[in-house]
């Protein structure tokens, strides 16, 4: 087994490594990783990782968003205001969702219902109007 490079290196100034300003830290790198890769790295940035600048994608200029409620909501909103029949466009929103359950028969008015949330509520004795 080899003596190991520091006992060997005993009394050298700089162990192999030549002037003193080599074999420091992350200064000596200009930074540690991929620091100053706006600044002084930058050309080995732009050559070794081309696509690190800049976006990718598109965003939809024209979102749609649809205001949706689940049936649990309309239960309680329904047991609250004490009423059978909701209009849901009055509420402020457009579908509704088939999650949770009705507890009474309440006639629903909306825009657009989703399949089983039609199901839930005829299910319950209600009914499931479509307005637009």
């Amino acid at each position: 087994m080899g003596k190991k490079k520091t006992k060997k290196m005993r009394g050298s100034k700089t162990h192999g490594y030549g002037s003193k300003k080599k074999h420091r830290g992350g200064g000596s790198r200009g930074g540690r990783g991929l620091a100053g890769g706006l600044k002084h790295k930058k050309l080995l940035i732009l050559k070794n990782y081309p696509n690190h600048f800049g976006r990718t994608g598109f965003k939809r200029k024209n979102k749609k968003t649809v205001k949706t409620i689940n049936l649990k909501d309309l239960d309680i909103i329904a047991k609250k205001l004490n009423k059978k029949e909701i209009n849901i466009k009055e509420l402020g929103y457009d579908k509704v969702l088939g999650k949770g359950k009705l507890t009474s028969p309440i006639k629903i008015e909306s825009k657009s219902f989703s399949s089983i949330a039609k199901e839930k509520i005829e299910k319950a004795g209600g009914k499931a109007i479509e307005v637009s």
